[in-house]
């Protein structure tokens, strides 16, 4: 079957389970839905959004499915959505009873963690355990491991200790003296690792002078910008929903840092440019690396054919289905971008924190910074590799991935 063919019945074949809430007290509304039960299990974070649709989490569920196939564990996708304004100071009390629903599926095949607007450590692991949830994956493992009481106990232990253990390599964090946990840290990891590993294998290059464009400045892309430009690329424009900071000339390590250091409410806090101006003028500057991490079906045709005009070399996907045309993935404008440039898909630049719950649910000896982040960066890596020793073009890298990844989901 051909890969279109693969992709469209993958797309239009309807989720296993769908889980409808209405909240008692406030008109949020909310899903899961878990797009399989493959391995017995199914994974996918929490997000929150006014205006978010139960289609929207049925996509992003299918995505979930995709990225497994690449991150492991080899079990289903899944995805929980949440109609609600987040800056609503109710938030919490709806993220409570949300939780207090939908616990039996947690404790039993479905695991979840933070996702847009939704923290891990500050909203998804607080809120399940004082509800009685060991950690927000217990239902990956039990559902896909089955595993015996001395088992669970360690795997859960390790996923306890690895999502939230603080960062004390100083060679990962931008300030040794801050605390940044695996989990604020691991998917930007990730994604910067993707540009890096695609620029040795395909262009057999470093990073060193490669000009970037970020869209966002949340925990993804501050995290991408950041050790991009530790690995000597140079960030030439950042936008977030507030504005934007375009320097053409480039912006110094040094500052980046303290970009990440003083972002807020994952903004940033410097002085900007208006949103207006900045998305007229930052696609018109020459940059080689494009991260579109700020929300789903933001980025345009127009502002993509921008960018190839100024040198576009390669987009790496820090949020999730990035393009605006997307209805799931690899729409019109990705499939256009696939054949211009390189495009990393989402399913592989960030799935760095799926990674890390795939990782941290195998035996180790002991959990460390490089052991997880190294495992992360190994895991892009192989699978870039591969895709390289199938065909050593540049272009169609999505269709690649994608042909590869359902392939490996039509195996249940």
């Amino acid at each position: 079957m051909e890969m279109n063919e693969m992709l469209q019945a993958y797309a239009a074949k309807e989720p296993e389970v769908v889980f409808e809430w209405n909240d008692s007290e406030t008109q949020a509304r909310g899903w899961v839905v878990i797009n399989s039960l493959r391995g017995g299990a199914a994974g996918g974070g929490t997000r929150m959004r006014k205006g978010l649709t139960r289609d929207e989490v049925v996509a992003l569920s299918k995505v979930m499915e995709i990225k497994f196939s690449i991150s492991g564990p080899p079990i289903g996708g899944a995805k929980s959505g949440i109609d609600f304004d987040p800056l609503d100071p109710r938030k919490d009390d709806v993220l409570r009873r949300w939780f207090q629903a939908v616990m039996p599926l947690l404790k039993t095949y479905y695991g979840t963690g933070g996702d847009l607007n939704i923290d891990e450590l500050t909203d998804v692991i607080p809120i399940t355990e004082s509800l009685g949830l060991w950690h927000p994956q217990e239902g990956v493992v039990n559902g896909h491991f089955k595993p015996d009481e001395g088992s669970k106990i360690k795997k859960i232990g390790q996923l306890r200790k690895g999502v939230s253990k603080v960062l004390d390599d100083p060679e990962l964090v931008p300030d040794i003296n801050q605390k940044y946990a695996v989990a604020d840290m691991i998917t930007g990891y990730g994604v910067a690792e993707s540009v890096r590993h695609y620029y040795s294998i395909f262009k057999n290059s470093d990073l060193h002078g490669k000009r970037v464009i970020i869209q966002g400045w949340g925990n993804v892309a501050s995290a991408a910008g950041y050790y991009l430009s530790k690995n000597g690329a140079v960030i030439v424009g950042i936008i977030d929903i507030n504005g934007g900071l375009l320097v053409p000339e480039g912006i110094g390590h040094d500052e980046v840092k303290k970009l990440f250091i003083s972002k807020n409410n994952n903004r940033l806090t410097c002085d900007t440019l208006d949103f207006n101006t900045s998305n007229e003028r930052i696609w018109d500057i020459p940059c080689d690396v494009f991260i579109p991490a700020a929300a789903s079906r933001l980025v345009t045709a127009d502002q993509i054919n921008r960018l190839i005009k100024n040198g576009l070399q390669v987009v790496a996907c820090g949020a999730n289905v990035p393009f605006y045309d997307d209805k799931i993935f690899f729409g019109e404008t990705a499939r256009y971008t696939d054949t211009q440039v390189s495009l990393i898909p989402d399913f592989v630049a960030n799935c760095g924190m799926a990674r890390t719950f795939a990782y941290l649910m195998e035996d180790h000896d002991t959990i460390c910074d490089k052991g997880i982040f190294n495992d992360v960066s190994d895991t892009i890596y192989n699978f870039l590799k591969h895709l390289y020793e199938q065909d050593i073009s540049f272009l169609n890298l999505s269709k690649r991935s994608l042909n590869a990844a359902l392939k490996l989901v039509a195996k249940k």
